[in-house]
């Protein structure tokens, strides 16, 4: 699969680390990535944090084996596992202190020819319902939660976190541009309930040029910005 602007703002957001201290309690020691693909989140996380051990799970064997490739072609590759697995049957013998998401969410739309493309677009092998359960069981009590989802998922997305008792912390709603829609949503949750602090960005100006906030979040993994 492509890799999307809106993934690598959400691996960019999730990698720092002063916005995770904000969520979560004490540094991150173990970070599981749900669904990695060809392992983008999880390289952008290791960067950015060196103490951590990053365990990603794919369920495509050819995306996994991809990720392997790209995880052993980084300097960080002594800190990140990759998993060939279905994520509802995957045990670990920890819990993580940051667990991160970028689902299948095309839910009940229009599918694909290709089954590879609905496994990864569509919620045919992972329901958001599974993953907030996953999330349950895996997530540490100090610790915290991210996801990237279609900003009409947010309010449902919110809502059924709390009924696991798992509570929003932070909400950033992104714009392609200020004359755009909210087409996606950044959200942080914990197992402790806490004022969530909302706030928004756009991605590109008027004139089509990268915002402020949008260079400085990716500043460090863009070459030209």
């Amino acid at each position: 699969m492509k890799v999307c602007t809106d993934a690598c703002l959400f691996g960019a957001l999730t990698s720092n680390f002063k916005l995770i201290q904000s969520v979560a309690e004490g540094q991150t020691s173990n970070c599981l990535d749900i669904g990695t693909g060809t392992g983008l989140l999880s390289l952008m996380f290791a960067q950015k944090n060196a103490n951590t051990i990053i365990d990603a799970v794919e369920l495509d064997p050819a995306a996994a084996e991809q990720a392997k490739e790209n995880f052993a072609a980084s300097p960080w590759k002594e800190r990140l596992n990759i998993f060939n697995a279905n994520i509802l049957s995957f045990t670990a013998e920890k819990k993580y202190g940051l667990i991160i998401s970028n689902p299948p969410f095309f839910e009940d739309d229009l599918r694909s020819p290709d089954p590879d493309k609905n496994n990864a677009k569509h919620d045919t092998t992972l329901s958001l319902t599974e993953l907030l359960q996953v999330v349950k069981t895996n997530l540490s009590p100090g610790g915290s939660f991210a996801v990237l989802l279609p900003y009409r998922r947010v309010d449902h997305f919110i809502e059924e976190a709390g009924k696991l008792e798992l509570y929003l912390t932070r909400e950033i709603l992104v714009k392609q541009t200020d004359q755009h829609e909210y087409f996606r949503g950044i959200l942080f949750f914990s197992r402790k309930k806490i004022l969530a602090v909302n706030t928004s960005m756009s991605i590109k100006d008027k004139e089509g040029n990268y915002t402020p906030e949008f260079v400085a979040a990716l500043k460090d993994y863009y070459l030209y910005l």
